[in-house]
Parts: C-alpha cells; structure tokens; sequence
C-alpha cells in the first residue's frame, strides 16, 4: 500500500508565479524516500503541499493523496480543514528545521506533547503522564524533561521532544524536514540515528527532506533531486550516488564528495 501518492504537484504564488512544477513520487508503507535540492528548490515547499500546510496566498494543483490503516484515501489538495486536521498526526505528522520555532516557548514540554496524545488518543490523567513518559523514553529523553520548557533544554533535545510529538499519535508516514540543519555535528548524527530506529521500530514511511546528499543517503532508500522546483532525477540512493544522469545530480554528488574528502584530511 502507499501511504503516500503525489501526482503531477505544482505550487504558485498569488500572482501565479510557479514554485513547484509537475512533481510526482509515492511513498510506500515502510519505505523511504528523501527530497533533495539546494535551497528554493521546492523540497520544503512540496512537504508542506502533503500536510495541507502551504502558506497564504500559495495555491496546490494536481494530486496529493493519503492513506493510513483505519483511515479513508484522501485527497489533500481542495480537502476541507476540518478532513486534513484528522489526518494530520494519524496519517501523516511533520518534524520540522528547527524546533525552538515548533515548540510553544510559554509550554512546558510535557504539556506540550501530552495535547496530541489527548486529542487524538483520548487520554486523561495518569493514563497520559504515564504516555507522557513513556514518548519521552523513546526518544532518550529523562522524565524530569517534562517539566521544562522549551528554552531551558538543548538544540538536539528539542528536537528530540518535536519527534516524540510527531510519533505520539503514530502516523503512518513521518516527514522529517531538514531535521537536523541547526543541530552540530555530533548532535546531528544523534538525532539521525534515533530517527532511523524509530522508523524502524514503527514500520512507518519516511519522507525526508534536505539539502544534505550524504544524510539523505543514509536515511532512505529512494531520492527525488528537485531544482527550480522540478524533479530532474529520481531513483535508488546506489543509483543516483554512482550514476547520476542529470548535470545538477552529478554536481551535488560531486560537492558531498569533495566535502567528505576535505573533512578527511582536516581529521588526519
């Protein structure tokens, strides 16, 4: 089954200029695929068409569909809001670039991710502080985080509690865009290694989105290269890291490796 189909996508501004053009890809139960390309690329742009999120002003045409178990095939693009707020968290849920923006800085961190679990589970009382606890255990995170607010943890742990509210309502398809961007290097490989097992644990599609050629080849199997918000390439992660076809593919395979071997002699 795919969880996820999307068919001929454009995106335009209110004055019809084309942000995203004629983009398709499906996702399916389990798999994953990255969206890559430099920046104003449509990568980010196209997950957000998926959620029903697109700015005002921004318009969606063609085909974006979700499907989870217990859930209707629906059609995201011209769906009420009323149909995508039960979609979103069930079939779908977004973790985005940088979690300080996502959070509510005046909540604490356990209310914050008791609300999804609330609204879409129906839970109550020590029901909820003990799913409170346990979302927190799963993303590596003490209880006592819960009494925190946002601002009073770090970079990489914020994002790890924008995961855990992300998975509280266990979507069928994650999309984790640029996930990681404001994290430093070592956090970053934290998060992407929590990321990658709790896809794993969960059997759940992953839509990945960055500018990032080698982490986008470490979490998924399948990449879509996007530029001046078209899809020039798309295939498998061995595919497109050893035979790019597309000029733009083999400049962004050519960058990342330039830039692991940079980093390889700085090391030595």
């Amino acid at each position: 089954m795919n969880v996820l189909d999307v068919s001929g996508l454009g995106i335009r501004t209110s004055d019809g200029r084309a942000l995203v053009s004629d983009v398709s890809f499906s996702v399916g139960s389990g798999g994953r695929l990255g969206l890559i390309g430099e920046s104003g690329s449509g990568k980010s742009l196209t997950a957000l068409a998926v959620m029903g999120l697109l700015p005002p002003g921004m318009t969606a045409t063609g085909s974006v569909v979700l499907e989870a178990p217990g859930l209707p095939r629906t059609e995201v693009i011209g769906a009420a809001e009323r149909q995508l707020v039960g979609l979103r968290g069930r079939a779908a849920a977004v973790v985005f670039q940088e979690p300080l923006t996502a959070l509510d800085p005046l909540m604490r961190v356990g209310r914050q991710i008791a609300e999804p679990l609330r609204r879409r589970r129906g839970l109550r009382g020590a029901a909820l502080k003990r799913a409170v606890g346990e979302a927190l255990d799963q993303v590596r995170l003490p209880e006592r985080a819960a009494r925190a607010y946002p601002h009073e943890i770090s970079g990489g742990q914020r994002q790890r509690v924008a995961i855990a509210m992300a998975l509280a309502c266990e979507p069928a398809l994650l999309i984790a865009d640029e996930p990681t961007t404001a994290l430093d290097v070592t956090v970053q490989a934290e998060v992407l290694a929590l990321l990658d097992s709790l896809v794993s644990e969960r059997a759940m599609a992953l839509l990945f989105v960055s500018h990032d050629l080698a982490v986008v080849a470490g979490a998924t199997d399948r990449v879509v290269v996007l530029k001046d918000g078209e899809a020039v390439e798309s295939g498998s992660v061995d595919d497109i890291l050893h035979a790019p076809r597309h000029p733009y593919t083999r400049n962004l395979v050519t960058s990342a490796r330039h830039l692991e071997g940079a980093l390889e002699r700085t090391i030595r």
